[in-house]
């Protein structure tokens, strides 16, 4: 993502922490297309990014300007990817690394943070619950908070999936993005590194219907969009997905009246089989976060919302092999 450090704010290269994430591949789904009734189909894979999520790319951000800063103490409260992200990257500029992480997420994840040196601290309940011991943590402690949304920079570094999208569009951006949103800084860095290229004339089209997709048992982003009472939230197979309240939900309803898109909710059930359909069928193995927006499109498509003839993009967010703990295998489904 380094490719873009003009847009970045970084001030000096030597302080750049990176792992090599970004510049992650867009692939057209053409197996798929054909079961959807799609015509041109595709998914940009941040499953492949350092530490197996495109949260690598706004932890490089933060964790680099920190360094710059001459910080040397983050804290994070996480559902999983975030907080493996910042231990590896912390452990990559020789910092510490404190996250607060929900008792019930994947071994895998604890497993990640514990051997990359950081603290670890779980917390029954969700990311809500890990946000207010981050802030009884920093009243004891001197600590730089990553929390999302909280910090300056890692919207910055999100936005580059923006940059990235638009470069191997060939500057010519899809119709429609689905986004797995659970905190929202890469739907709202996406859509603020369209604005800047718009600004830079470096794209002239029509922007994308940006849609936001959630799980059943965290939807308070469908909830607002639709006016409804916000849902008690419940934990979800989508770990990024169970955000409560999201810091930034003014700024995410924003982009989706802003860019004339929408919101969805998914049961994780659907997930699951979505997960298998991308496995058997394009031979990807995507996060719950990421197998949502198959489901979503099915359902947008068959409800006209969606056009088969629209160019479509999906953002799959991050690996499903930290999740098998929780994946129900063929013989137990």
């Amino acid at each position: 993502m380094w490719r873009y450090f003009e847009m970045l704010p970084i001030l000096d290269k030597k302080n750049v922490v990176s792992l090599g994430e970004g510049w992650t591949p867009l692939l057209k789904l053409h197996r798929l297309a054909a079961k959807l009734n799609m015509s041109n189909l595709f998914i940009k894979d941040e499953g492949q990014n350092p530490t197996g999520s495109f949260k690598a790319r706004g932890i490089s951000m933060a964790v680099s300007k920190a360094k710059e800063l001459g910080i040397c103490d983050c804290i994070i409260p996480t559902a999983g990817n975030a907080g493996g992200a910042l231990a590896a990257y912390c452990a990559r500029a020789g910092m510490k690394a404190t996250v607060v992480m929900p008792t019930h997420t994947p071994q895998a994840f604890k497993m990640e943070c514990e051997y990359m040196g950081a603290t670890l601290i779980l917390v029954d309940g969700l990311i809500d619950d890990c946000a207010k011991k981050v802030a009884e943590l920093k009243r004891k402690g001197n600590y730089f908070d990553v929390s999302t949304m909280k910090e300056p920079y890692r919207i910055e570094g999100k936005k580059t999936m923006g940059y990235e999208l638009a470069e191997q569009f060939n500057w010519q951006l899809p119709d429609v993005i689905l986004y797995p949103t659970g905190g929202g800084t890469g739907l709202i860095g996406i859509w603020k590194a369209f604005h800047e290229m718009i600004e830079l004339g470096w794209i002239s089209s029509e922007l994308p219907r940006m849609i936001a997709v959630q799980s059943e048992n965290c939807q308070p982003v469908v909830n607002t969009f639709f006016r409804q009472p916000i849902m008690a939230a419940k934990a979800s197979l989508a770990n990024g997905l169970a955000v409560p309240a999201p810091f930034a939900h003014k700024q995410i309803q924003q982009v989706l009246y802003d860019s004339g898109g929408t919101a969805v909710a998914i049961a994780d059930r659907d997930m699951v089989e979505c997960i298998k359909e991308l496995a058997s069928t394009e031979g990807m193995f995507v996060a719950p976060e990421g197998a949502a927006l198959v489901a979503a499109l099915r359902s947008l498509n068959k409800k006209g919302i969606v056009q088969s003839h629209e160019h479509v993009l999906l953002l799959n967010t991050g690996s499903a092999y930290k999740y098998l703990q929780n994946l129900p295998t063929n013989s137990s489904r």
